[in-house]
C-alpha cells in the first residue's frame, strides 16, 4: 500500500470550499451567506481600526522620557507635561501648586515655624 501525500495548494482549496458550499447551501442560498460573511469582515475591520486608532492616541499623548530625570525643575516639569499643566515661567512652588491641582490632591501646608 502506498501513502501519497495530498498536494493541495492554497487555490485549490478555495475551489474545493467553493463547491462544498455550494452542494450543501444551493445557488439559492449562496448570494445571501457571502452578503452576511461580507458584513461580518467589515464589521471586525471596522473594529480593529478602531483600536488601533485609539491605541494611537494613547501612545501620541504619552510623554517620552528619554533618560534619568537630574533636577528637581525637571523632575517637576516632566510631571507637569506628562499630566498636561502648561509650564511657562512658573516658579517651582508654582508648578507643584498647579500640579497639585491638577491631580486633586491638596497641597498640604507646612507647619508654621517658632
Amino acid at each position: 500500500m502506498l501513502n501519497y501525500p495530498l498536494n493541495v495548494g492554497g487555490s485549490e482549496w478555495m475551489i474545493i470550499i467553493f463547491v462544498a458550499l455550494v452542494l450543501i447551501l444551493g445557488t439559492g442560498k449562496l448570494p445571501g451567506a457571502a452578503k452576511k460573511l461580507g458584513r461580518a469582515v467589515n464589521e471586525y475591520n471596522k473594529a480593529k481600526n478602531e483600536i488601533q486608532n485609539q491605541m494611537k492616541e494613547v501612545t501620541e499623548e504619552t510623554p517620552k522620557i528619554s533618560g534619568p530625570v537630574g533636577t528637581e525643575r525637571e523632575k517637576l516639569e516632566t510631571i507637569a507635561r506628562s499630566i498636561g499643566v502648561k509650564i511657562g515661567e512658573k516658579t517651582d512652588d508654582e508648578l507643584r501648586e498647579s500640579i497639585s491641582t491638577k491631580i486633586g490632591k491638596k497641597k498640604t501646608e507646612e507647619p508654621e515655624k517658632e
